[in-house]
């Protein structure tokens, strides 16, 4: 039975509650038969997939011929992708613990808004005003990514999402009383829990080595590549992604060797390089079996790893030296280190980073501008909470 939530009201244990707590990510189809419609969005979203002018005419097209061939890379991996699950679960469970540590804000009201999948944003957006947020009655959210690492094509896209939907469903006056009051965590790559949950699951699969050997074992860290386009007009990805693998390597005391490398690209223009399953294949060549493929820019299973690095990058190298890491999944380490980024935030009356209030060199995009003009201005709201 679905549970009620009341209407938002101040109350004498939490003065600034109820909270709700989003979690943004890009999202995957839950069954084979949702894959056409995530397809479909997906290709046609420029901030992810830049296609340029013809992109109206060539997402369509593309994601049509797809369809097919993704929809039994999902049969291959259960029937569909399992982030809807653990997104839910990992929002449930940090929530839980921010009604401890942080009374004051508390309750705290677990959602999630996928790009391109249920739930959608506009479907959130939606049920947070059906819950009592908004329509008059104000309240506050925060948006939480859930890509650790910043980039426009990822974060950036679910921001320009959400800011439209505020906009179609609240109105365009930022200031008018009555509305959700909106904060951002917008990027978290060297926080020490992201950090220690990542790195404790590498040690767990070195113990599976011989111990001789234990140390020459080569960590490969994969993360989503980016198209050259984006990463020349100056998005952050690349850099924080790359901050985040030498944190982990800190906290292991550069024990082994360990290189970056990039997966998933799509399309035949430039991406970012080296491609993941280019450097598998190179190493186990050179004779280096031993390899261990730590998704680092992931926060749960996916079809990413499920599919990309199990069945086709792993499969594809034949040696049973080629392993990968678990991802975060349910690590209570990393629930905690939600928490705890969460909690922060809570306190700092900040509505973004300042980081996030500074565009790329070579951005042009005016939805960018007002996005964020729009998120930097609501710090002026969160200081009469």
């Amino acid at each position: 039975m679905a549970t009620v939530i009341p209407p938002v009201m101040q109350d004498a244990t939490s003065p600034k509650g109820p909270t709700a707590m989003v979690f943004m990510n890009m999202g995957g189809p839950s069954t084979t038969d949702e894959v056409g419609d995530f397809l479909s969005r997906l290709f046609a979203d420029a901030d992810l997939i830049p296609l340029g002018r013809l992109q109206s005419y060539l997402g369509p097209l593309i994601s049509r011929r797809r369809t097919p061939k993704i929809q039994k890379q999902y049969a291959a991996i259960g029937g569909g992708s399992p982030i809807r699950k653990w997104s839910e679960y990992q929002s449930s469970e940090m929530c839980k613990i921010l009604d401890r540590v942080s009374p004051e804000t508390a309750p705290h009201r677990p959602y999630v808004a996928f790009r391109y999948a249920d739930p959608l944003t506009e479907d959130m957006y939606a049920q947070l005003l059906a819950d009592g947020f908004g329509n008059g009655k104000g309240g506050r959210a925060v948006a939480f990514t859930q890509y650790p690492q910043y980039s426009c094509s990822t974060t950036g896209s679910s921001l320009n999402e959400l800011w439209k939907w505020r906009t179609r469903l609240e109105g365009r006056d930022p200031n008018r009383q009555g509305k959700i009051t909106w904060s951002v965590i917008d990027r978290w790559p060297v926080h020490a829990g992201l950090v220690e949950a990542f790195a404790r699951n590498i040690e767990k699969q070195l113990e599976l080595y011989p111990k001789e050997a234990r140390d020459n074992v080569v960590l490969l860290f994969s993360a989503h590549s980016l198209p050259m386009s984006v990463v020349n007009r100056g998005d952050t990805y690349p850099a924080e992604v790359a901050a985040t693998v030498y944190a982990v390597m800190q906290r292991l005391g550069f024990s082994n060797p360990y290189r970056l490398c990039w997966q998933s690209q799509v399309g035949p223009s430039a991406w970012l390089g080296a491609q993941t399953s280019d450097t598998v294949q190179e190493y186990v060549k050179k004779g280096q079996t031993d390899l261990i493929l730590v998704p680092i820019a992931f926060t749960s299973d996916h079809i990413e790893t499920l599919f990309e690095l199990d069945q086709e990058v792993i499969h594809e190298a034949g040696h049973p030296g080629v392993k990968r890491a678990e991802s975060l999944n349910d690590s209570p380490v990393f629930i905690e280190a939600l928490a705890d980024i969460a909690a922060a935030h809570l306190r700092s009356g900040e509505s973004c980073s300042r980081q996030m209030a500074l565009r790329c060199q070579g951005c042009k995009s005016d939805r960018c501008l007002e996005q964020k003009k729009f998120f930097v201005g609501q710090s002026n709201l969160l200081s009469v909470l």
